[in-house]
């Protein structure tokens, strides 16, 4: 679930449901029915697991969505796929309605989701027999192959699908353990200025350095300052 507003509602709902379905729950801090409903629809969405996504807008906050959907009472819900509004209702449906409405998007587990759920890796990869591309197998067998110490066969099997943020940091993760980097065991601090001193004219540097970011993730406080160290260092 995210709370979306007029700025990220582009990104945040109309790119994201090329992805996956996204349900709109439009609210207001005053709406009683909106407090009935706000934990059914949250219970009712994460138990897909994924399957679909909930971004919630406060309407008094973001009049601009509220006029997309040309709102006159809320609580208002509005089922988005590829961009374009395929289901909707509107005021505070009983658990059983929304169960229903939610399930309308989430598509039913094929044999090879089935499979990942199993999560060997004799299941993953027959799930990628089945489908070459699929995603949450291709990142679990790219965890299993990392953490076997296997970073080559990592890198083989991520390369089946287009790049993600999730995909993204494997690869990273997968190319320093393929270079014997630890980021357990040593001083990053010391690694990243070690980096980022070669990183202008080598290249193995700089992209070892940028998968030491990834690693470390956005939440850590070095990856910023790092990243605009690197930045002035390259321009």
């Amino acid at each position: 679930m995210i709370d979306v507003t007029d700025a990220t509602f582009e990104t945040a709902v109309i790119a994201r449901s090329a992805e996956v379905p996204v349900v709109v729950d439009l609210w207001a801090p005053w709406c009683g029915p909106c407090k009935t409903l706000s934990p059914i629809i949250e219970r009712v969405v994460a138990n897909t697991q994924g399957a679909v996504e909930l971004a919630k807008v406060n309407v008094d906050d973001n009049p601009r969505v509220s006029a997309t959907f040309s709102v006159q009472s809320i609580p208002a819900v509005f089922a988005l796929r590829d961009g374009k509004i395929v289901d909707q209702f509107i005021g505070a449906l009983p658990e059983v309605g929304v169960a229903e409405f939610v399930a309308r998007l989430a598509p039913p587990a094929s044999e090879a989701d089935l499979l990942v759920e199993a999560g060997d890796e004799t299941s993953l990869r027959r799930a990628l027999e089945l489908e070459a591309g699929h995603p949450a197998a291709v990142a679990a067998l790219a965890r299993l192959l990392i953490d076997r110490g296997e970073p080559d066969q990592a890198l083989e099997v991520l390369a089946k699908i287009a790049e993600t943020p999730e995909t993204r940091v494997l690869a990273a993760e997968a190319r320093l353990v393929g270079r014997q980097v630890d980021l357990g065991s040593g001083d990053v601090d010391s690694l990243l200025d070690s980096l980022l001193e070669r990183a202008r004219d080598d290249q193995a540097a700089r992209q070892e350095f940028i998968d030491v970011l990834e690693t470390l993730g956005p939440d850590d406080p070095r990856t910023a300052s790092y990243r605009k160290a690197l930045a002035a260092r390259l321009f």
